[in-house]
């Protein structure tokens, strides 16, 4: 029997999916600025064409992640959702709806300052980003390290 981190025969579905979201959030987020600050070029980023970029990236990170989750749900071991599983995912929800809360003040805000759309739309995408992977953090630390329901 293999043994470490990575061994996902023995991880709980639910945590398999929380690395699958939060991998997912970071790769698609990553491609996303590799694309529009390269082509930047010199020009300011509010003139970089970025809603193609940022639907697709938004996309093939949804599907990739449905895909991945039920191929996951398929190989595992597990016989579902339990309680503790429950409790899990609404604490490293409540964890990642903080990060949209400031990002929808932020957007809120620059809407006010009347910003170029690129950057509201570009607040807001950050904010759904680290909502994903701090939900996905939290909830594997809950795996990982324990979880006590306050």
């Amino acid at each position: 029997m293999m043994s470490g981190l990575f061994y996902l025969g023995e991880v709980p579905h639910e945590e398999k999916r929380a690395w699958i979201l939060g991998v997912a959030a970071i790769v698609s987020y990553a491609v996303y600025l590799v694309v529009v600050l390269g082509r930047a070029g010199q020009r300011p980023l509010a003139e970089v064409p970025y809603v193609a970029p940022l639907l697709w990236t938004v996309g093939t990170s949804i599907v990739a992640s449905i895909v991945l989750s039920i191929l996951a749900a398929v190989i595992s071991r597990d016989g579902g959702k339990d309680q503790r599983d429950r409790e899990i995912g609404r604490f490293g929800e409540y964890i990642g709806h903080s990060m949209v809360i400031i990002g929808a003040v932020a957007a809120l805000l620059l809407a006010m300052a009347q910003a170029p759309h690129f950057w509201i739309a570009n607040a807001l995408y950050l904010a759904f980003t680290l909502s994903a992977i701090l939900d996905s953090t939290a909830r594997v630390f809950a795996y990982r390290r324990g979880f006590q329901p306050w």
